[in-house]
């Protein structure tokens, strides 16, 4: 993961490492990518807002490398998400999503239950005999 925070290259005809992996990732015939997205994240009471752009590169056999540029008023912070740490955090959020919809399904049923219907599977059909 290569971080930069308001740091200007060592020599103006240098990129930074940000910029190097994006510039080396983009054209190859092999790497698909998504458009940039910025959201605007704004903390209510306090009044603070912080901008994000982030833009995904898939590169077959490689998976996904993740570019994320954050501004706020002390700055900016520009962070490349290698691909392990985009499965990792793709991981994650699958497993939270399988509990989340356990959780949900387990509360319906425990509400049939409680309401006194019987599960389908356990219904016999109608015309049996």
């Amino acid at each position: 993961m290569s971080e930069h925070k308001d740091r200007s290259p060592s020599s103006p005809e240098m990129p930074d490492l940000f910029d190097r992996l994006l510039g080396s990732l983009h054209g190859l015939p092999d790497v698909a990518h998504t458009r940039p997205a910025t959201v605007r994240v704004i903390t209510p009471l306090l009044g603070n807002s912080e901008t994000f752009i982030v833009q995904t590169y898939r590169q077959a056999e490689q998976g996904d490398t993740i570019f994320l540029e954050r501004s706020n008023r002390d700055g900016s912070l520009r962070i490349t998400i290698p691909a392990k740490v985009a499965d990792v955090i793709a991981r994650q959020r699958d497993a939270l999503t399988a509990k989340s919809r356990s959780r949900a399904a387990k509360r319906v049923a425990q509400d049939r239950k409680d309401r006194g219907e019987t599960p389908a599977f356990l219904r016999k059909p109608t015309g049996a005999q």
